[in-house]
């Protein structure tokens, strides 16, 4: 069941890609606003992202703990190619906004619906590989019940068959 939310959920994601709506997105609203405070530590730093916490509600591809380790997210194409899919996949993720981007980097912020929850998610592109590096992780609470991890697999999912869509 959970493999066919997911397809059904990168379809949608390539079908809005697409086939895009000419009205903006809407503004995020939730019931509640438990944001926490923007981390003032993210970034690449030596060509790394932040490690995650102990607590289990972050995830990221740059590290040796099993227990956080996501797959990086490989390309085909040329980086800036890459990069520009990516921020259009980016675009049309539910409830989420992007804050900072430069030429190799994207960082963006997802809010849960009810409670306002803020999850910062980090994607670095390095320059001498092919690959998204990424990270993940709710500001506040100690679970996040897999939502970052479950996140960034939509995004692969979505980005490859954009990706497929396009060749």
């Amino acid at each position: 069941m959970s493999a066919l939310i997911s397809f059904f959920c990168s379809v949608i994601i390539a079908l809005s890609l697409l086939f895009p709506l000419s009205w903006e997105k809407p503004a995020m609203a939730s019931i509640f606003h438990f944001e926490g405070s923007v981390p003032t530590d993210l970034g690449v730093t030596d060509g790394k992202l932040k490690q995650c916490p102990p607590s289990p509600n972050c995830v990221v591809s740059q590290t040796e703990d099993e227990t956080h380790y996501i797959k990086p997210l490989k390309y085909n194409s040329d980086r800036t190619s890459a990069y520009n899919n990516f921020l259009k996949i980016l675009s049309v993720v539910p409830d989420t906004v992007i804050v900072e981007k430069t030429d190799d980097y994207i960082r963006t912020e997802s809010r849960s619906k009810i409670m306002g929850f803020v999850d910062d998610a980090e994607f670095y592109f390095p320059e001498d590989e092919k690959v998204v590096q990424w990270r993940s992780a709710s500001r506040l609470g100690e679970s996040d019940l897999g939502v970052n991890r479950r996140r960034l697999e939509q995004i692969r999912l979505a980005f490859s068959d954009f990706t497929s869509v396009q060749d």
